[in-house]
């Protein structure tokens, strides 16, 4: 970002007698990453931010937005005083979106949609230059901060929008006015808040709402629920997943512990590979691969960007036990949808001993609860784990369920306050060759069992 403090009145349309000639290069609404050449917005959040704004001098910043129902401020640097702070984070961040005019990719969707932003970000970089969201910035201080921070040479910008209740992602759309929409699937992550899938779909599908004219929309064709409802969208459809109904599929899927090969039905003659597991992040790259090809990113070089890919935020991350033992972390988040995934990732896995696994309770779930723990009861099996650790309310209905498969020695089940037992029992069971999947959602905090391990 390079703007004078001038041009920042000019696109809040405010009027001053005097303004101090001051260039901003940035923008901060956290006092402690301020530094010298940020504009500080200060955000309401638990607290409100104008009382961070001395903290933000102290770290640099070169001036300051104010709201006009605060007391008058010192004159310590240059500020700009509106009437809502939000609502002028917002509106700077249009104005420089249409001052850089970037192509903006959009991405949502339950599941996958952090790991199809650094995908997408990944491939066109190889011909453009690109920003993309930092870390999961996708709300609505995360998409304007995203904006107000790309390079004044963005020519691509791909923004990731999240939500958790309805007209969430219409409003961060109609901020980014998206050339490329992308929803990677519909899962049950927020349902509590929700009710119901086909809720979700539709507050998804307010990804499109906003979309250019001349837009394109790339969704999963697996999903039901979206090619439904995108009969009603006018702009150019593409679709991936499984099934060979889709614009683009994988023709062939080879799992292994750290990264998985596929090819596809466009480019048969190409083997592409990604630096993860999972099937689930083959339909991510599937996306990534979709918006590369309308983008005329060449076959070939969208191959070695996902061969070279760094993500943002892997929650599903490899370590080692102390006594050698492999762990599959993911411990701070899981909702259904993602817990079947990596169960049947690590099926697909060859190890050179026994599978067990650690599934803590999945939260956010309402009223579906008992219902979608008792819905993991289908992926697990003596076959493929050996031993199945249960910690938490919900997973008791989970307990129940297995219990017509796995006998007493091979099942096991703690109250969430029982992590100490938990670990206990774990550490005196795992053999050096075995591999344990911890998973659950931060609530149950088993990060302090996979600590106890390593």
């Amino acid at each position: 970002m390079k703007m004078k403090l001038r041009e920042v009145y000019s696109a809040l349309k405010i009027q001053a007698d005097s303004i101090a000639d001051v260039e901003i290069t940035g923008v901060c609404f956290d006092s402690r990453k301020a530094q010298k050449g940020d504009l500080f917005f200060p955000l309401q959040g638990q607290r409100d931010g104008h009382e961070f704004i001395n903290s933000a001098i102290e770290n640099g910043v070169s001036a300051t937005i104010w709201q006009s129902d605060h007391d008058i401020p010192n004159d310590k640097i240059p500020y700009v005083v509106v009437k809502n702070v939000s609502n002028a984070f917002e509106t700077l961040a249009k104005y420089y979106l249409g001052k850089v005019n970037p192509r903006v990719i959009a991405v949502t969707g339950s599941n996958g949609k952090t790991t199809t932003k650094d995908m997408i970000a990944k491939i066109l970089s190889t011909n453009n230059n690109v920003a993309k969201t930092p870390q999961n910035f996708n709300n609505e201080i995360g998409v304007p901060f995203t904006i107000l921070n790309m390079p004044t040479n963005t020519e691509v910008l791909v923004v990731e929008m999240g939500m958790d209740r309805p007209g969430q992602i219409d409003h961060l759309s109609s901020i980014a006015n998206p050339d490329i929409s992308v929803i990677t699937m519909i899962g049950e992550a927020h349902i509590e808040f929700f009710g119901t899938r086909d809720k979700i779909a539709d507050a998804k599908m307010e990804i499109v709402v906003h979309l250019q004219e001349d837009g394109r929309f790339v969704f999963n064709g697996d999903e039901p629920l979206l090619l439904e409802r995108a009969k009603k969208v006018n702009q150019e459809k593409l679709t991936f997943g499984n099934q060979d109904s889709n614009t683009l599929y994988a023709t062939q899927i080879s799992p292994g512990k750290t990264s998985t090969k596929f090819k596809t039905n466009l480019w048969p003659e190409l083997d592409f590979e990604i630096p993860m597991m999972g099937e689930y992040n083959v339909n991510n790259a599937l996306a990534a691969l979709l918006v590369g090809k309308v983008s005329h990113i060449q076959p070939e070089a969208m191959q070695k960007a996902l061969s070279n890919l760094f993500v943002t935020q892997n929650r599903t991350e490899w370590m080692k036990a102390k006594n050698g033992a492999d762990i599959l972390s993911d411990v701070y988040n899981s909702n259904p949808t993602a817990a079947i995934e990596v169960l049947n990732s690590l099926k697909e896995i060859k190890t050179a001993g026994r599978k067990l696994i650690v599934l803590g309770d999945m939260l956010e779930l309402g009223d579906a609860s008992k219902r979608l723990h008792e819905s993991l009861f289908e992926h697990i099996s003596p076959d493929d784990f050996e031993k199945v650790y249960l910690i938490g309310d919900y997973m008791k209905f989970l307990k129940d369920k297995l219990s017509d498969k796995y006998d007493s020695s091979n099942l096991f089940w703690y109250e969430k306050d029982q992590l100490a037992d938990l670990t206990t029992d774990l550490k005196k069971e795992l053999k050096p060759d075995d591999t344990v999947l911890l998973k659950g959602s931060h609530g149950i905090h088993l990060e302090n069992v996979l600590h106890d391990l390593i």
